[in-house]
């Protein structure tokens, strides 16, 4: 387990995650492992149909790589929650940054808290997940 939480002060970033280019051999896959076959995500035609010029990612690919993030800087024994809100989808071909800040020290039941700020972005400076985690600092 990483000491990290422990010392981290407001404002200390954790080390950036990038993942991609999203292929759509990306997706099939997480589809398959996920369960999640919306065929928005798969079907070309469908979502052209849907009115999009193509398939693009599923959000929660984008939101597992924010739990990465946390969890690779801070072990998983210490998240205690994880959220995000979905801002805009991620096509094919982008490669997604996936970046934490620590935005608050709390107090949660005695336990000392971090409230860590999440965001995904893609290469053109989409911003297409936000969120947050709270992790333990004890």
């Amino acid at each position: 387990m990483s000491n990290a939480p422990q010392s981290a002060q407001v404002g200390d970033t954790l080390p950036l995650l990038e993942f991609g280019p999203i292929t759509r051999t990306t997706l099939a896959l997480y589809a398959g492992s996920s369960g999640d076959h919306n065929p928005i995500h798969i079907d070309l035609d469908f979502a052209k149909r849907a009115g999009m010029d193509d398939v693009f990612a599923h959000g929660m690919l984008s939101m597992a790589q924010l739990g990465r993030v946390v969890t690779d800087w801070a072990g998983i024994e210490r998240l205690r929650g994880l959220s995000s809100r979905f801002t805009a989808i991620t096509p094919v071909g982008a490669t997604v940054t996936c970046t934490g800040r620590v935005a608050e020290r709390l107090d949660q039941d005695g336990e000392p808290m971090l409230r860590i700020a999440l965001t995904a972005t893609i290469d053109d400076g989409t911003q297409t997940l936000r969120g947050e985690a709270l992790i333990s600092a004890a």
